[in-house]
Formats: structure tokens, sequence, C-alpha cells
């Protein structure tokens, strides 16, 4: 699982990247859905973290509004997780810490 999300966040963050450079030589974009997409299947850290990189999106109202959004739903969502049983600190912390 934990590879899983490092790939989407490699991705996001990698087309977050290509978009600027995308912006800046006046070509064809990324479609703003297909960032949001990539942000709402887990590749939030990526995708912030480019932006603040190539500070590309950071003005952008209407994007972060959306951004932002995506990210406390997921924050609600894993606490609503940990707070009802469904996930524990243990669980967690045998899952990614486990010695091989």
């Amino acid at each position: 699982m934990e590879l899983v999300l490092a790939i989407i966040n490699a991705i996001a963050f990698l087309l977050i990247g290509y978009d600027k450079r995308m912006a800046i030589a006046n070509k064809q974009r990324i479609a703003e859905n297909t960032l949001l997409a990539f942000v709402a299947i887990g590749g939030t850290l990526g995708s912030g973290i480019a932006m603040l990189l190539f500070r590309h999106k950071t003005k952008k109202w209407a994007y972060l509004w959306k951004f932002w959004a995506i990210a406390i739903l997921q924050v609600l969502v894993l606490y609503g997780l940990f707070h009802f049983g469904v996930i524990s600190f243990n669980l967690l912390f045998t899952y990614f810490f486990r010695m091989e």
C-alpha cells in the first residue's frame, strides 16, 4: 500500500512540474480535474510539495479551494476511521514498522 501511495505522490509531483513547464511555454496544459484527481486518490503530499517548489497554482483561488477541500476531507475521513475504531494506532504502527 505504501508503494502505491508513493507512486501516486510521485506522479502528482511530476504532473504539477510538467504543467508548470507547459504554462511557461504557453503550450497545452494538464486539465485541473486531472491534477485534482491525483490529489483525491492520495497524491496530496506530492502535489502540495510540487505546488510550493514550482510556485505553481499557488495564486489560483479556485484550484486552491478545491485542493484544500480534498485535503480536509481526507483528514476527516482518517479521523473518522480512527475515531470509530476501523483503524488503530497499533495497527498502523505494526503495518509501517514491521520487522521482516
